[in-house]
This record gives structure tokens, sequence and C-alpha cells, in this order.
């Protein structure tokens, strides 16, 4: 992935297109050794945006900037009822030629006049969900996720959802150290990337607690331990029953679906990073053995370890 392109239209979304930015825009950083885009904003008819948010954009490129990206990216407007058929048009022929496709929020309604969410699991911001489903009945709208990719397309939810799923795709493209070096800069957490096969992310909140933010730092760095709930109801000094309320009440998950995410992305950065066995591995991050690790793995990211260090492990 080379060249990405953002297309704008009339009264975009400001944060929208800033969260778009924040990633495919940034210069070099000798620091984090970053990939570098050639990025372009493209519009139907450039020139003078108007938005609603008290001040105006100007656009220098047309969408003929767009012919031949890698990914291209659609920001949200405010009228997302209004579509373009130019850009439509846009959409279809890079679909056709195997770009990437990425509409966050209520910019996948352009997909869906683009004739491209037809048979597509998609999603959208939750406000606008139902609409989304009742205006494209051949998508398959998931309301309740971050983002969504089937296949070369990728939609996310409203707002900051936009940075999770570009960093779904900057992990996708380049693994998950670079991944997380992203999302480092940028002062927002890594981990909402759920762990579904169809690489769907759930909403896993930031945990604020006092009594539980300090054990999941530990969970991360000990995750070769024994960590059932017994044992880790002892370190906060709550009864086992008590703790897996209130796990779940703050993290939005069960203590066995947040280490067991933590130990597929402990080994992905182990499968980037060393050359060392795939039984290795599993020691480290706490699956017991290659067996265990290649049924995790391959449940939660959809190809085997041994795949996924061939992809990326070059890569890095």
């Amino acid at each position: 992935m080379k060249k990405v392109v953002v297309v704008v239209q009339e009264q975009p979304e400001p944060f929208g297109l800033g969260a778009l930015c924040e990633v495919w825009a940034e210069p070099y950083h000798p620091e984090d050794d970053n990939p570098v885009f050639d990025f372009t904003v493209v519009t139907p008819r450039p020139g003078r945006l108007r938005t609603r948010a008290g001040f105006d954009l100007h656009v220098e490129h047309g969408l003929d900037a767009a012919a031949d990206a890698d990914l291209i990216c659609l920001a949200p407007k405010s009228d997302h009822r209004s579509t373009s058929p130019e850009v439509s048009e846009l959409l279809r022929a890079a679909h056709d030629r195997g770009a990437m496709l990425f509409a966050h929020c209520t910019a996948t309604f352009q997909l869906g006049e683009a004739g491209l969410l037809d048979g597509t699991r998609c999603t959208t911001h939750w406000r606008w969900a139902a609409e989304l489903a009742a205006r494209y009945p051949r998508a398959i709208v998931d309301p309740d996720v971050l983002y969504v990719q089937d296949g070369s397309i990728v939609t996310g939810a409203g707002s900051a959802a936009a940075l999770d799923a570009a960093l779904h795709v900057m992990r996708q493209q380049f693994g998950a150290k670079v991944a997380a070096t992203t999302a480092r800069r940028m002062v927002v957490p890594p981990h909402r990337d759920g762990g579904q096969a169809q690489f769907i992310a759930r909403p896993v909140p930031v945990c604020e607690s006092e009594a539980l933010a300090p054990l999941l730092a530990w969970i991360s760095a000990n995750l070769s331990e024994e960590l059932d709930v017994e044992t880790l109801a002892k370190q906060v000094h709550m009864s086992a029953r008590t703790f897996a309320r209130r796990f779940k009440e703050e993290t939005g998950t069960t203590p066995y679906s947040w280490i067991l995410g933590e130990r597929v992305r402990a080994a992905q950065e182990l499968l980037e990073q060393t050359d060392h066995s795939i039984d290795w591995v599993a020691g480290e991050v706490g699956f017991g053995n290659a067996a265990t690790l290649r049924h995790h793995f391959g449940r939660a990211r959809g190809v085997s370890p041994q795949e996924y260090r061939r992809t990326f492990r070059m890569t890095a």
C-alpha cells in the first residue's frame, strides 16, 4: 500500500476527515520508522467546500487523482442521503481493479449507492444503521461493531471508530508493531481489534478502575502464568464471583476472553519480531503448546501462526 486518497464532498464532517488525515497523511518520524504514503484529498468538484463547523475547506484535486490509489477512504459528510454518481463510478472502478475501500461512519451510504454492499458485511454509526439496512436491503448491516472488513471493503462506525478501523488496516498491511506504534503516537489504545475470524472489532472500553487497571497491566506482563479467575481475584482481594462481575462491568468482556485476546496479540508481536519456534512463542504467551496456539490464533485471526509470520516477518 503506497497511495492513499481521501474523498470528501460538500459539508464534510471535520472529525472524520481529521482522523483519516491523522493516520494516512503523517510524515516520517525516525524514532517510529513509520510508513509514509502518497496522500491526497480529492473531491468531485475541486474548490471550496463548506462545513457546518464554521470554516470551509479548499480542495485542489479532482477524482482523477484517485484513479491509481491503493486505498480509497470516504470521509463522512453531514447530508449522508445525498450521494455522488461520480464517486460511485470511481468506487466501482477501484473495486474492480482490487483497491481497498474504507468508508467511515455515514460514508458507508456512498458504498451502498455504488452497489458495493450487496451481500457484504458492513457497519455505520449506530444512529443510522437501521436506515442503512432499509435503504440497501441486500447489505448485511452489523450495528454492534466498531468496524468490519469484508474482502477489500472496510466500514467503520462513527467518530473515534475511524481510528480503530484505520489501525486495523495498518495492522493488516504492516503488522502489529507498526499499528501499535501508530496508536502510541496518536495516544489511543491499540487493543480495540476484537479477535473474530472476519476481523470484526467489538468495543472493549479502556479500563479506568483503580482496582482493575493495575491488574490488567500485570496480566499483560505475565501472560505465561496460570491466570484463572481464582488467582486473579486474589490479586485484587475479591471473591471469584465478585471479580468476574466487576471485570465484565469494567472491560465489557470476561476475564477469559480478555486474556485470550492479549495472548493472541502478544503472539503476533513475537511472530513478527523473533525467529523462535511456534512452540516457544506458545509458551511465552501462555498457550502452553503449538497446537493450542494454532487453534486460538487461527480462530482469532483467520490464518495460522506460520502464515502470519510469513506475511509480516518480512514486513517487520
